[in-house]
């Protein structure tokens, strides 16, 4: 949260078109804060994309787009709800299409629990770069927490509920720990 991870995304691939080349870019159909398939960065840029859920075919998706115009990069957002066979999938994009495949997301939930799609890409990326964020007191912030409308730290939920900065907090692991928002 806070991190900056869709501007980095959109960034990666104002790059790619900058330069002429073709990118397919997915977001978390769920995420419809803004308007179902877009990637939102806070600070205001955007982009269209196509939306995925635990039911999509990414693969087919990019296989058949790929055979009508050929795609030099995949970039996906909210990477954090891929599932297991989305994330295998994606590494075949790269070893057999030869496409390579940036994921944006992060790593756990509310109570400190990994997503099914960061635990795979954890596992099975070729590379992993951070993109960090801080904590209230300067520290890196590593975890999120949750916060209900009274801005009191909810421990129990559904894994899933989409939000910004009005739903979550990032907090470094010892203020995550301590349930800590600020002293």
């Amino acid at each position: 949260m806070n991190a900056g991870k869709s501007t980095a995304l959109l960034q990666a691939n104002h790059n790619y078109i900058e330069r002429e080349m073709n990118t397919m870019m997915f977001t978390f159909s769920e995420d419809d804060r803004y308007e179902k398939g877009m990637v939102v960065s806070r600070i205001g840029i955007k982009s269209k994309a196509h939306p995925f859920n635990n039911t999509s075919n990414i693969f087919e998706s990019i296989i058949t787009h790929h055979k009508k115009s050929k795609i030099d990069c995949v970039l996906i957002d909210e990477a954090q709800f891929l599932t297991k066979q989305q994330v295998f999938d994606l590494g075949k994009v790269v070893d057999e299409l030869d496409i390579p495949v940036l994921t944006f997301g992060i790593r756990t939930d509310f109570q400190g629990e990994l997503f099914e799609g960061s635990k795979y890409l954890l596992a099975w990326a070729d590379n992993l770069k951070e993109i960090k964020t801080i904590c209230w007191c300067g520290r890196k912030a590593t975890m999120v927490v949750r916060i209900n409308e009274k801005g009191e730290i909810i421990s129990e939920g559904k894994q899933i509920d989409i939000g910004g900065n009005e739903k979550y907090i990032p907090l470094c692991r010892a203020h995550f720990n301590s349930k800590d928002l600020k002293n």
